[in-house]
């Protein structure tokens, strides 16, 4: 997170063409005292020009994406993954999805459009509505795959005939034909004929195209349902249609109900020439989601993709106390229509074509705007490749290395030890398990404490996101807990805040506090109080009791020789969030990883008890191999390693091919001596170095006889802990443990003997 937070908040709700282009000029000259915050609920952005052409194959998906995790981190700007269900401009917050209201002193809301005739799509699962575009190539597939499963073929009907309809239904055909299927396209529209508000010549170049690729064109059909295989009208017989893609004209999203501005007589919010609100607010409305009331222009991309310099400008003058300018909208652009077959149907100053040129044209315009907002290079990377004053031997210097946080940020193992080892803690009376001998917790007396399980952990957030690491900082600390075998009961909190205006420390405290309480009550513990104070670097965690209700503590030093080693979740978090730092962690692989983090071990922890697991540790900062060491060192045993089953998160490979480690990792890897892999390359195996990548909010490791391993594993998947995976096992007595790292397929489809040979 920002050292130092910022006076005031702008915060873009919706990622389209137009909120994108402040967040790509923030990068160049962001606003001074200002916090920027982007609003997207799909981590990625698509480009709607590139749609229909990735459906043809002219595209690879990423070409036609925007990675907003990335985008946002290199350009200095917060990004949260959330949808906006409500907008309350008196208070000035945003309502989310699932999470508390964000804050803000000046807002831009762009969320777009949807396809009118909303009951219908919604209703039906075979009816696929062309918009949120980042899901629709996956929606199409999956109802492709579904179709020929039923009935080996595709009756597609395409409804609505704009320039999105025409578009896609000519990309589909190419897509159908390439992969040879039976199918058959039909393109349906209320209008009298193709593309209204084009020029006739352009009309008729589009019908000619259709005949000539067989695609049936029916007008004007007015699509008034979809039911059992067939899409019904208010004229004329229905069509069979196995698939329904919907791309109608826009019509507002349902969320914009509940918010609380100024509508226009078409249910778009109203805003004035200067793209701000009609109410008297710090609220600029953009793209499909307004309708300018003296000068309204069709809901089409081109126009959002102009608004944006007329936006930024606005936003710098509103926080400079300047008057605002109008945006005035062209008269007049070129339009270009690809027929997914190299070529493209143009229309400008009343000139209509469609050649390979018109393609071509297009093919350039849309590789030229998506090359804007791709560059995911940090910032730091761009100011270290100028020159430094004075230094002619090399034009470009290294960045300084970016400290990681989250469990990465800790001091490593050895440092550690050898300060505890210094200051010779003995255990009092009434302690089970103490600094003496450490565990994942401390574990007291009953008879003597009501407590009797107690932890601790904190860091510094490796997010700019509050709520979201408030969540995983509680879930953290009470892994501990969970790895002993006890229920939490309570929790003290404590936050570094970080220096700035007394509203906006309230807001980060409230912010974190919230994601915290969220997972305590969920784990049935109360929140107890706490400590703040501020700090240049924000840090966060919570002290957390808990009960072992009568029962013995999951120790680590209760290991068996034969016990079967499970770990409940993937390993990667480490190197991913070192990525994120540096812009290299793509959307995908930063959701993964979340999900993972958040969800919690308690679960786990519970089922681990009904199998019998008597050893269990949670694996955070100092790595698998550091943490399967503890348990080692405790029991005085040895253990047997299965690298080819240990799990791993996606995009956990492709950050380490790269060379990105976590900070802690060289200090983790100092272990290393004491595993003997058996194959000489094991070292290049991206699970090796995950052996040693710091984990934040990681699983749990658990120690199980061997008889109930499978049974375990499983029980964990159905839980949701999908990758859950046994990857060892115990061996015999060492006074010095070792682990032998084996590259070895263990579960080849049948059961296989987990009891060691021998």
């Amino acid at each position: 997170m920002h050292s130092r937070p910022a006076d005031r908040d702008l915060v873009l709700i919706g990622a389209g063409h137009t909120n994108l282009h402040v967040v790509r000029m923030w990068r160049m000259q962001p606003i001074p005292g200002v916090q920027l915050t982007l609003v997207s609920p799909f981590g990625r952005a698509t480009y709607s020009g590139m749609l229909a052409g990735t459906l043809a194959g002219q595209y690879a998906a990423d070409e036609m994406e925007i990675d907003l995790y990335r985008f946002a981190q290199s350009c200095g700007a917060r990004y949260i993954d959330a949808a906006a269900t409500g907008f309350d401009p008196e208070f000035r917050e945003v309502r989310l999805d699932d999470r508390p209201p964000l804050r803000f002193d000046a807002a831009s809301i762009g969320i777009g459009s949807v396809p009118s005739g909303a009951d219908v799509w919604r209703a039906h699962p075979e009816v696929l509505s062309i918009k949120p575009m980042p899901t629709f190539r996956a929606r199409f597939e999956a109802r492709l795959q579904e179709a020929y499963r039923d009935a080996n073929r595709a009756r597609v009907c395409i409804v609505g005939g704009g320039a999105a309809g025409v578009e896609v239904a000519f990309c589909l055909d190419q897509l159908l034909k390439q992969r040879n299927l039976d199918a058959s396209l039909t393109l349906v529209d209320s209008h009298e004929r193709l593309l209204p508000g084009y020029a006739s010549r352009t009309s008729k170049l589009a019908l000619r195209e259709c005949g000539r690729r067989g695609i049936r064109v029916e007008l004007p059909r007015r699509a008034r349902d979809y039911s059992a295989g067939k899409v019904s009208f208010e004229e004329g017989p229905p069509i069979d249609a196995d698939i329904v893609v919907w791309a109608t004209r826009a019509a507002p999203p349902a969320s914009l109900a509940d918010f609380d501005l100024p509508k226009s007589d078409d249910g778009f919010l109203a805003v004035r020439p200067t793209l701000q609100t009609l109410a008297d607010h710090p609220v600029f409305v953009v793209g499909d989601t307004a309708t300018i009331v003296d000068r309204p222009v069709p809901k089409a991309g081109v126009y959002a993709v102009r608004e944006g310099k007329f936006l930024w400008e606005n936003l710098r003058r509103h926080f400079e106390g300047r008057p605002l300018v109008e945006y005035d909208p062209q008269r007049g652009f070129l339009s270009l229509i690809g027929t997914g077959d190299g070529r493209a149907i143009g229309e400008y100053k009343g000139l209509s074509f469609h050649n390979r040129l018109a393609w071509r044209w297009k093919d350039h315009l849309d590789r030229k705007f998506m090359r804007m907002y791709q560059d995911y290079r940090p910032m730091q990377a761009e100011m270290s490749a100028a020159p430094r004053v004075g230094d002619s031997s090399s034009p470009r210097a290294a960045p300084p290395e970016m400290r990681c946080r989250g469990c990465g940020g800790k001091v490593g193992a050895g440092v550690l030890a050898a300060a505890l080892e210094r200051l010779k803690v003995a255990s009092p009376e009434g302690v089970r398990i103490g600094l003496d001998r450490p565990d994942d917790a401390a574990v007291l007396d009953p008879a003597r404490h009501a407590a009797e399980v107690l932890s601790v952990d904190f860091f510094q957030p490796f997010l700019d996101d509050p709520y979201l690491v408030g969540r995983i900082a509680a879930l953290n600390a009470l892994s501990d807990l969970w790895a002993m075998g006890a229920e939490p009961t309570g929790a003290m909190a404590m936050a570094a805040v970080p220096p700035g205006p007394p509203r906006r420390q309230a807001e980060f405290l409230y912010q974190v506090l919230a994601g915290g309480l969220r997972e305590l009550t969920a784990a049935g513990a109360t929140l107890l109080g706490g400590h703040t104070t501020e700090s240049d670097e924000p840090t966060l965690g919570y002290t957390v009791i808990g009960s072992l209700r009568g029962r013995e503590p999951l120790a680590k030093g209760n290991l068996r020789a034969g016990d079967s080693l499970v770990l409940t979740k993937p390993l990667g978090t480490g190197a991913i969030l070192a990525g994120h730092m540096r812009c290299a962690a793509r959307a995908g692989w930063m959701r993964s990883m979340l999900a993972q983090m958040l969800h919690s071990n308690g679960e786990a922890a519970r089922i681990a008890r009904e199998f019998g697991v008597e050893a269990a540790t949670d694996v955070t900062g100092f790595g698998l191999a550091g943490h399967l060491f503890e348990m080692l060192d405790a029991a005085e045993r040895d253990a047997e390693l299965w690298i080819s089953e240990i799990p791993l998160l996606e995009g956990f490979a492709e950050i380490v091919a790269q060379g990105i480690r976590s900070t802690l990792e060289p200090s983790n890897r100092l272990v290393a001596e004491r595993i003997a892999p058996d194959e000489y390359n094991l070292r290049e195996d991206p699970a090796w170095h995950a052996l040693f990548d710091p984990q934040t909010a990681g699983g749990l490791l658990l120690a199980v006889r061997p008889e109930a391993a499978l049974a375990l594993r499983e029980a964990l998947r159905e839980a949701g802990h999908r990758e859950a995976a046994i990857i060892g096992f115990v061996g015999e007595r060492s006074a010095t443990p070792t682990v032998i790292a084996r590259r070895q397929e263990c579960f080849g489809g049948a059961a296989p003997d987990l009891v060691p040979a021998g």
